[in-house]
């Protein structure tokens, strides 16, 4: 056993649970309006059905390879597998790079959704107010983390309660003040020609809600059985948290007319407001705020890792890899930490757009791609779980993310573009100072080949 080896420990329920707190967070609190307005209605719900429904045929993407290579890394592993013998450390380098942006833009939309709630508390706050705060906000995350810990353990399950506390709660205020004829107040076009361009947007809005259900693909090397445990895990909290979601929009539309839902800026503070008045909603408000930072916190602390293992396994820049006396890599967490406040001053929506489209060239679509050469070049690579009905899975995977990718906002096609194609440049330059491919012949590693 090697001295960075860790105990399997990690099983089916614990597995999911993590899976899920990664997953809702305080998402949903600040997306069913954004699904609301982008699907034009309580049609909404379909928004939540298909994005589980391409989660689910991702997630088993994730789960093959995760059994197949249960280590430390997720894509980063697998697409060092798949191509490192046709591109070198090209596409790892990538990934990399595109996780500088889409992580911390993943935690700047939980700084917005939090900015969003403290206006219940400050429903006067102007624009420079909200993201001085945003900034501020992000600063505080940042310095509580520039230290040395050992454990998030009681954080990620205060975290996980306080989820569980608010969607309950928010939930359980909606159905008790319920009312059919709003939840359901359907147009009479619906479902016409302009749903289908609303479902795209929607389900730019109703993966994002998804996004975490391959968590424990992230943590393969603390699993117990990942062959069981893997799959498990992401199959349950997607179709677990679809309920969830599906349950929450209902009972918020159930509370107010769907154009007010779709205006709020604090959804879960309006609906607990309304059933129980402005105490409980003040509690719930509080809650929520505490779910933002949180999550944030955990979000940081776990992607500040990333870079850091890459540069140490010398597949990105080695600045990256540099620990500081208190032994947590700083450089990554202060570059991140950056990004996030610079993401803080962008529209939620866009925001959201920004880290998806990032991610689906490079991660996403890659690791379809990377399953499919794996499938073909290592038919004896050990799979202790092969993808059900492969390859209907793989295809409609591929298939949805290019649909979500077309269907995001021209501004993030765009950044995220441009963000790769500097990666591209950046690479190209590491390349050569470090004697790698394109500039040198191709070495292929024991993480690459899976040689013992």
């Amino acid at each position: 056993m090697s001295e960075r080896s860790f105990h399997r420990s990690i099983g089916v329920f614990s597995g999911t649970a993590i899976n899920m707190t990664q997953m809702c967070g305080i998402g949903p609190f600040i997306t069913i309006p954004l699904m609301v307005a982008a699907m034009g209605g309580p049609q909404a719900i379909v928004g939540w059905i298909v994005g589980a429904l391409l989660a689910m045929a991702d997630g088993l993407v994730w789960a093959e390879l995760g059994a197949a290579m249960p280590g430390s890394g997720g894509t980063y592993v697998y697409l060092r597998r798949a191509f490192q013998k046709s591109s070198g450390k090209l596409m790892p380098f990538l990934f990399i790079w595109t996780m500088l942006l889409a992580i911390p833009l993943l935690m700047s939309t939980g700084i917005i959704g939090m900015v969003e709630y403290l206006q219940f508390f400050f429903p006067n706050m102007g624009w420079w107010t909200t993201h001085i705060v945003g900034v501020i906000a992000t600063a505080l995350v940042t310095w509580m983390l520039y230290r040395r810990i050992e454990s998030v353990r009681v954080i990620t399950i205060a975290l996980w309660v306080i989820m569980l506390v608010s969607i309950i709660g928010v939930a359980a205020a909606g159905f008790s003040h319920f009312d059919p004829h709003l939840a359901f107040d359907f147009a009479p076009d619906a479902f016409g020609p302009r749903f289908f361009v609303g479902l795209g947007a929607g389900l730019i809005i109703g993966v994002y809600d998804y996004l975490g259900y391959n968590t424990t693909a992230y943590i393969g090397d603390e699993l117990r059985d990942p062959g069981r445990t893997m799959p498990r895990s992401i199959i349950i909290s997607i179709s677990a948290m679809m309920v969830v979601y599906l349950l929450l929009n209902i009972s918020v539309l159930g509370v107010a007319p769907w154009q007010e839902i779709a205006t709020s800026k604090s959804v879960a503070s309006l609906v607990v407001e309304r059933s129980w008045g402005h105490a409980a909603a003040a509690i719930m408000t509080t809650l929520i705020i505490i779910t933002a930072l949180a999550s944030v916190f955990t979000g940081l602390l776990g992607g500040s890792r990333v870079p850091f293992e890459a540069a140490r396994d010398k597949v990105f820049l080695s600045t990256f890899g540099r620990l500081h006396k208190n032994g947590f890599p700083h450089i990554a967490l202060l570059t991140m930490g950056v990004v996030t406040a610079i993401g803080t001053f962008f529209d939620l929506t866009e925001v959201i757009n920004m880290l998806l489209t990032a991610t689906i060239l490079v991660q996403s679509i890659a690791q379809v791609v990377a399953l499919i050469v794996l499938r073909r070049r290592e038919p004896g690579m050990p799979r202790p779980y092969r993808q059900w009905l492969y390859p209907v899975p793989c295809i409609i995977a591929l298939v949805g993310w290019v649909y979500v990718y077309v269907s995001a906002s021209t501004l993030s096609l765009l950044l995220s573009g441009a963000w790769i194609l500097a990666g591209l440049v950046v690479f190209a330059l590491w390349a050569r100072v470090n004697a790698a491919w394109p500039f040198a012949p191709i070495e292929t590693d024991r993480v690459a080949t899976g040689e013992s």
